[in-house]
């Protein structure tokens, strides 16, 4: 028999485990089912590989700054990702404090982010993003400095071997972190299973239809047996990743329309060597080549997964039709349809710098690769490094009444008219502001439930609903309290058992 539930998840990763946490604290009695088409949970863009897992701040990633022409530049979009970020770090502290999350040293660290630039054009661009920032509430702290010894004791390893000459110049955040969106979707899908949600792994949804009673009818298949069968949801949320278009295709809401997408692979420059890790504990952000997405911003990264670092280099840009890493090379093609194709002509006409960008990454030797991370590290080793595939990420492209058709950088949140189906297409700042966008999604598709929710969403999150760059005050406390939740700092109370403990020893 097919069974009707109340929500149903297709996808396993941390937009469903975000959104998944969330609906079951605000409706303890809906039934949640959640549909990965992989083994395991995580393992797509979520997966700490797939994905630069930084933790997107705005504090020193320069595309949420853009240069005008005239060479004015706002902060607002910077300060407008950090708040939505802030949202996320509230909640994941709250569930650390009420038990649903564990400790939280398994899925976030902290790690400075830094911004490194050469040239003095970029450096007189970086100085003045500085001083547009400096005196921001949620930005507080940020250092600039164009002295090579200060560099060096932030990141060692981008000093040495490069021209005393050159202009450099960087700035720092301590506040940054890392953040493993593979290990918290899990963490947060464990609890959701010991709560009473269905997870169904091996399941792919291969169909997506509305019934005349108001549900969606999902058709699924398990990867093992390849056996059919049927479930109805009262609401959809269709978190597939690159997926999803083709399933908000196939559920055929008119909000769908006119949306395509444009896939890009992604890979990294991968080292695990322990003495060349030791020498850089940061994110580095630097500027992107021109015709670069903001995606392919490089940057040289920390990561820390299963308590062990990495650093990663990248990303290299590079080209497939597959919207997923373990998906088609029909993916792309499938998604071509009559409402489409004439944006993403146009959006492809508007954007042919990008396509020059991306046949040079594509036939990029590993000696140009290197180059380019040695633009950074001078005295990177060829050994010490070896490539990695990354995830896919694929462009938003749109109609655009005035253009045909534009590609759309970032996050794209579709809701149907009625409030009973929602999804994701886009990339980057997506995992990061994870949070923001599933209270986006509960405001359009359930706002004659948001009276009852408000409280409880603002018990979880103080903030919401309210600017914390206008409050220096909350902001400043909210920042100081997540920290310490979070353990990204260490304890008062630790420092002193940790003193006694060796006073005693002694």
């Amino acid at each position: 028999m097919t069974r009707t539930i109340d929500v149903a998840l297709i996808g396993g990763g941390i937009m469903s485990a975000t959104l998944g946490a969330l609906m079951h604290r605000l409706e303890p009695s809906w039934t949640i089912e959640v549909f990965e088409r992989l083994p395991r949970l995580g393992e797509e863009s979520s997966n700490p590989w797939n994905n630069a897992g930084t933790g997107h701040a705005a504090l020193c990633e320069l595309n949420y700054t853009p240069e005008a022409p005239d060479g004015s530049m706002t902060s607002a979009k910077a300060i407008d990702i950090n708040e939505q970020f802030q949202l996320s770090r509230q909640l994941w502290a709250s569930f650390v404090e009420d038990g649903t999350l564990p400790d939280p040293r398994g899925f976030i660290s902290p790690t400075p982010h830094m911004t490194f630039v050469w040239g003095e054009q970029n450096v007189d661009y970086l100085r003045r993003r500085w001083e547009l920032l400096k005196d921001e509430p949620l930005f507080a702290g940020l250092e600039y400095t164009e002295d090579a010894e200060v560099i060096r004791a932030w990141a060692p390893t981008l000093i040495p071997g490069r021209k005393k000459s050159q202009p450099i110049a960087a700035t720092r955040s301590t506040d940054g972190t890392d953040v493993d969106f593979g290990a918290l979707t899990r963490m947060l899908f464990a609890r959701l299973q010991d709560d009473g949600a269905r997870v169904h792994t091996d399941t792919t949804v291969t169909g997506l239809k509305r019934q005349d009673d108001g549900t969606w009818r999902l058709k699924v298949r398990r990867e093992v047996g390849r056996n059919p069968a049927e479930v109805h949801a009262r609401f959809v949320f269709v978190g597939a990743g690159g997926g999803a278009l083709k399933l908000l295709q196939q559920s055929r809401i008119p909000e769908a329309k006119g949306f395509a997408g444009f896939p890009i692979t992604g890979a990294f420059l991968r080292t695990d060597n322990p003495e060349v890790v030791a020498r850089h504990d940061a994110k580095v952000y630097g500027k992107a080549s021109v015709g670069a997405p903001p995606m392919s911003v490089p940057h040289l990264d920390t990561r820390v997964v299963d308590g062990e670092a990495s650093l990663l280099f990248g990303p290299y840009a590079g080209f497939s039709p597959k919207y997923l890493k373990t998906g088609s090379y029909t993916d792309m093609f499938e998604t071509i349809k009559g409402h489409n194709l004439w944006p993403m002509v146009r959006a492809g006409l508007a954007n042919l710098d990008l396509v020059g960008y991306l046949a040079g990454q594509v036939f990029a030797s590993r000696a140009q690769r290197l180059d380019a991370l040695r633009e950074f590290m001078p005295e990177a080793r060829d050994e010490d490094w070896r490539l990695i595939t990354a995830g896919q990420r694929v462009q938003v492209m749109k109609k655009d009444p005035e253009k045909g058709g534009v590609l759309q950088f970032g996050t794209e949140v579709v809701t149907g008219a009625d409030g009973t189906i929602a999804g994701l297409l886009g990339a980057s700042p997506g995992a990061s502001t994870a949070v923001h966008i599933m209270l986006t999604i509960f405001e359009r598709c359930f706002p004659e439930h948001m009276p009852k929710w408000g409280n409880t969403i603002r018990e979880l999150i103080p903030s919401y609903g309210t600017k914390l760059n206008a409050d220096p005050d909350a902001a400043r406390e909210t920042l100081s309290r997540t920290a310490r939740v979070l353990r990204l700092v260490e304890e008062p109370e630790r420092e002193l058992e940790a003193a006694g403990s060796s006073a005693a020893t002694a």
